[in-house]
């Protein structure tokens, strides 16, 4: 199994009144993580998030330091594929997520079969 580690900085516009990591910011946090992986892994193709489950488990205040998300596969279909994701530190987790992808072809504006070489990758980082 091979996670993807992603060190994402915190920004002060995404904080709230409290001074928290805003809820919307995470989400944003998590895609960041999802394009360096499929970026640095030659991942091609247009894919879609089709739906994405979180949890806010600890709230994660603002600080100079990144922090950690990692991201791993779950579940490898015909067109969807599973990740699951991590915005955390080393002793504490702030918040998990699940994510459905489906391959997408833009020019028919529906599904498609993952190809053999994506599939490949995807089984790599399934845990």
């Amino acid at each position: 199994m091979a996670r993807h580690l992603f060190l994402c900085p915190l920004r002060w516009s995404d904080m709230d009144a409290d001074g928290h990591v805003h809820n919307a910011a995470h989400l944003r946090y998590l895609e960041e993580s999802r394009i360096d992986l499929f970026w640095s892994r030659g991942f091609g193709g247009s894919n879609v998030v089709a739906q994405m489950d979180i949890d806010y488990l600890s709230p994660l205040r603002y600080r100079a330091e990144p922090v950690r998300i990692e991201t791993w596969v779950t579940r490898v279909g015909t067109s969807s594929f599973a990740l699951q994701q991590e915005i955390r530190d080393a002793d504490v987790v702030y918040s998990t997520a699940v994510c459905t992808m489906v391959a997408f072809d833009p020019d028919t504006q529906q599904s498609r079969p993952l190809p053999e070489d994506q599939r490949l990758l995807l089984q790599e980082l399934k845990d």
